[in-house]
């Protein structure tokens, strides 16, 4: 699964794709298990082999926000403690038995050093996550969150079901009865 992913990129030939596997190690989280909780540092990115995870943060009033919803055949880390090395804002939990491969930061940070395809991989990484953040920033100041919600159905249909109604209404900036309206209205 992983040497699939790496050989979808394009960049890495064979023998490179060999060396990067072996450095991955499985890992099975059970629903509601943490992948990296807030105030821990994020030391390793996982590749999702099955299962699905929800970013959430905690407001001032411990309320928690779902910003981000991670699906199988992604890659997952807490981006800016894994780059600085700093506590991370959010927690990544599993909404369902899961299957990770974990490569650790310095494993990263050594293939990073030896390799520029490496280098390169990391940069196409990094600007993949500036890409979401900003959809995520003009849907939610474009969109309704009819439309954010239809959008969320297209591309992840068969996993839409499995997330509960507060996750979803949160994620999506409303409330569990707006969401309950909503969904009445759409059908898929």
């Amino acid at each position: 699964m992983i040497a699939t992913y790496f050989q979808s990129l394009g960049l890495f030939d064979r023998e490179e794709i060999t060396q990067i596997v072996q450095l991955f190690e499985y890992r099975s989280l059970n629903k509601n298990d943490f992948f990296v909780k807030e105030n821990q540092p994020c030391k390793e990115v996982a590749f999702i082999a099955s299962g699905i995870f929800r970013s959430y943060y905690s407001t001032s009033s411990a309320e928690d926000v779902t910003y981000c919803f991670r699906f199988p055949n992604s890659l997952m880390a807490a981006y800016s403690s894994f780059i600085t090395g700093g506590p991370s804002v959010e927690t990544m939990q599993a909404l369902s038995p899961a299957e990770l491969w974990i490569i650790k930061k310095s494993a990263i940070d050594k293939l990073a050093a030896e390799s520029l395809v490496w280098t390169k991989y990391l940069k196409m990484i990094a600007e993949q996550q500036y890409l979401e953040l900003e959809k995520r920033i003009f849907q939610l100041q474009k969109e309704t969150a009819l439309q954010r919600y239809t959008v969320l159905l297209r591309d992840q249909p068969e996993f839409i079901q499995q997330i509960p109604l507060q996750y979803l209404a949160s994620y999506l900036g409303i409330t569990q009865r707006h969401l309950s309206r909503i969904r009445s209205e759409v059908t898929f």
